[in-house]
């Protein structure tokens, strides 16, 4: 077997840590929040993300979220192939968003065993934790069949629960039919949403955003034991510290709090919560 050099790019709303990002040498292409008649770079330089989700409430209109640019991607894909065997790349799902067509464009020019181009079926930590295990496999082995297969494993084993504190922002996206009506807001019901094979469903709804809580503690412990967790958030660190004191003994040490990026925020919404799980089963 040939070892080989192989690297990663995501786009940035896969919400892996910096420090991570930096271990695994991980290359981000960053999506783009428009708003106020600007085009800022979710990159974690350009958007603060504590800034933003405050002046969200007081917005006069909706931001709208776009794909990166097409010669962006293009010269990002394009750099990293140059220094690696292989490019594995993973995106948000081609149903919600045009990034991973933008991806598919940006690698068109190279050879097509020179890259491999994944629609992770998911978001934020979901796909990240996709992308991790990938790398980790990949310096472990050199093999890109054994990395693609891992990062199939991994899909097949994570699960992401979100519950926005309002609806206003996720039926305003547009991005989901049954937001759209308006009848959570008009009935005060509180949905979990989750994501899967690109799908955005409404796993369950409960009368308040406590209880909306509670239920999505308990879907994620029904995918206990867990190899890895992550708590989201959009600016509520309490809410989310107090999803880890409710998981108890179930948290893993591979623990992560993230306060999401933007991108995906501008669809839910401030002081949402939500709970990422990846099942150990993903290693057998």
């Amino acid at each position: 077997m040939t070892f080989k050099k192989i690297r990663f790019i995501a786009d940035s709303t896969c919400d892996i840590p910096p420090d991570v990002l930096k271990k695994w040498d991980i290359t981000i292409i960053p999506a783009f929040v428009n708003y106020g008649g600007n085009s800022y770079a979710d990159d974690g330089k350009e958007l603060d993300r504590v800034a933003y989700y405050n002046q969200l409430p007081s917005m006069s209109s909706q931001p709208t979220t776009a794909a990166p640019p097409p010669g962006l991607t293009t010269e990002v894909i394009t750099r990293v192939a140059a220094e690696a065997d292989h490019v594995v790349m993973l995106t948000v799902p081609a149903k919600l968003s045009g990034i991973y067509n933008t991806f598919r464009l940006g690698a068109s020019d190279l050879p097509p065993e020179k890259y491999t181009l994944i629609d992770s079926g998911t978001t934020t930590l979901a796909m990240g934790f996709q992308v991790m295990v990938g790398a980790e496999v990949a310096a472990a082995t050199g093999n890109v069949a054994e990395v693609v297969s891992a990062i199939e494993r991994a899909r097949q084993h994570v699960r992401l629960y979100a519950a926005p504190e309002s609806m206003t922002y996720l039926r305003r996206s547009g991005r989901v039919g049954w937001a759209a009506a308006g009848a959570a807001t008009l009935l005060q019901i509180k949905p979990i949403v989750s994501v899967s094979d690109g799908v955005v469903e409404s796993t369950a709804r409960v009368r308040t955003f406590g209880k909306a809580v509670e239920k999505m503690v308990e879907l994620a412990l029904e995918q206990a034991p867990f190899d890895r967790l992550a708590l989201l958030h959009t600016n509520n660190l309490e809410g989310a510290e107090d999803m880890k004191h409710q998981l108890g003994s179930a948290i893993p040490a591979e623990t992560y709090f993230m306060n999401v990026t933007p991108t995906l925020g501008t669809h839910v919404g401030p002081k949402a919560l939500g709970v990422v799980t990846l099942n150990k089963g993903w290693r057998q």
